[in-house]
């Protein structure tokens, strides 16, 4: 295998795992419709530093372990699933009660939120074992003979966050046009209760599946 046909094998894997909707797509959404471009960006740059970490880990053999022993499959995907429940069930919190709705929305531009967007993002994305999985069965198996396989992990991570950057700026720009509408007290609130029923669902599916 040659270095272009492992990127462009990898490539073609990682576009179908990026465009299926999943926990990264709803948080850059939500971050798009309630704190709008900059926030959303902010979001989508975690997102995509957590691949850079599971793509050298999956390269080195340092996220072997999460396939080698049930154990911290299991211990991984439980706090992964707690964390993403705990994300969404903040969001219907505060889609039920209100609070700091419209100060939200106000604000949401504002530097703190970036960083917290920025933030969620990273630890949403190293904390969801699936993407690890992914890595750990595929990467292996895209590293040429003779390249070095922190490098090639780090240059396969790269090819899929560049993909995940283009279906993030579709999301943004798409979801930035609706902003005008949705960016209102009852509409945050109603994104946050869509947004956060759907990362609970996406919690729970994936505390059942590592029992």
């Amino acid at each position: 295998m040659t270095l272009d046909q492992a990127v462009l094998g990898f490539g073609a894997v990682a576009l179908l795992l990026t465009v299926v909707p999943g926990i990264d797509t709803t948080l850059v959404l939500r971050s798009t419709i309630v704190g709008g471009r900059r926030q959303a960006a902010a979001a989508a740059l975690g997102i995509t530093l957590g691949l850079f970490v599971w793509g050298a880990a999956a390269a080195v053999g340092a996220a072997a372990l999460l396939a080698a022993s049930e154990w911290a499959f299991r211990l991984v995907g439980l706090v992964g699933a707690a964390y993403i429940a705990y994300l969404g069930g903040r969001m219907l919190w505060r889609a039920a009660r209100g609070d700091d709705v419209a100060a939200g929305v106000a604000g949401a531009t504002a530097p703190p939120g970036r960083g917290r967007a920025l933030v969620t993002g990273f630890t949403t994305n190293l904390l969801n074992p699936k993407i690890g999985v992914f890595y750990i069965a595929t990467i292996p198996q895209f590293i040429p003979a003779g390249y070095s396989p922190l490098a090639m992990g780090l240059l396969l991570a790269a090819v899929h966050a560049a993909l995940g950057i283009a279906w993030f700026a579709l999301i943004v720009m798409g979801a930035g046009y609706a902003r005008r509408w949705l960016a209102s007290p009852r509409g945050v609130r109603i994104v946050d209760a869509v947004a956060g029923t759907a990362l609970v669902a996406m919690g729970a599916k994936l505390a059942l599946a590592h029992r």
